[in-house]
């Protein structure tokens, strides 16, 4: 899971998305939280709604996630389009025909509206609802006649949107939202290979240590800092008994 807020984002702004090692390697899911300006990464036992609590408590801006459920007690959500692209396009690569229908009518439904978003973030306002309620009127229809479609996937991809789906097209409203999660997946998955390649960190202070020092680094990154001086500058300090020094501030103008 990974949670995000780009700049761009009214105040209080994250997204989510999930990711975890193999069972070989001994680990817990891997999770980061990040904003504009901060990325922290967690080991969790097991995805709930407990750990959300945890790791966002009180939060109430706006978070950006996929279609986990224990996402859905967040009023103010919305979804990542490129989850559900990828499982239109499992329908589209399929042998079903039914499937292979609707994996195309929700494929070209995104193309479009993506299309439509981009136009409108370089060009004058436009009533993206209005404009395109034709193709969701009908694209509502099909999600709710195939809700008990023989087929698993495509029942299962029905569901999600008809479940999510003021999540899903809430960015009409606002196209210069994000459509995907995809800052908060990039700054989380080396960090997976990485811990997939050494094998697990084994043991609850190992796997502390990987998460504290995965989040300075990705921190200073994210502030436009190389890590490593900083993080001779703490060792050194702890070393010699003394407090951590801060993390530096975000470099103007990023």
């Amino acid at each position: 899971m990974s949670i995000a807020s780009p700049a761009h984002w009214p105040g209080g702004c994250r997204s989510a998305s999930a990711a975890s090692s193999a069972k070989a390697a001994s680990s817990s899911p891997l999770t980061s939280s990040m904003s504009s300006a901060t990325v922290t990464l967690f080991v969790v036992g097991k995805r709930g709604r407990e750990v959300l609590d945890r790791i966002l408590p009180g939060f109430t801006g706006w978070l950006m996630s996929d279609g986990w459920q224990a996402y859905r007690h967040f009023p103010r959500r919305l979804r990542c389009w490129a989850h559900l692209t990828r499982k239109a396009q499992g329908l589209i690569d399929s042998y079903d025909r039914e499937a292979q229908a609707f994996g195309h009518q929700v494929q070209n439904a995104f193309d479009i509206l993506i299309g439509a978003i981009h136009a409108a973030r370089d060009g004058p306002p436009v009533d993206l609802p209005t404009l395109h309620a034709a193709l969701l009127v009908e694209l509502h229809a099909a999600c709710v006649r195939l809700l008990g479609h023989r087929h698993a996937k495509t029942r299962a991809l029905a569901v999600e949107l008809w479940n999510d789906w003021d999540a899903i097209f809430r960015v009409l409203d606002n196209p210069q939202w994000p459509i995907t999660n995809k800052d908060a997946e990039r700054a989380l998955r080396h960090w997976v290979i990485a811990r997939r390649i050494m094998m697990g960190t084994r043991c609850e202070a190992g796997s502390r240590t990987f998460t504290l020092l995965s989040s300075v680094i990705e921190t200073c990154r994210k502030r436009g800092h190389v890590p490593w001086p900083y993080l001779a500058v703490v060792i050194a300090e702890r070393r010699a008994g003394r407090e951590a020094a801060p993390l530096p501030a975000p470099v103007p103008g990023l």
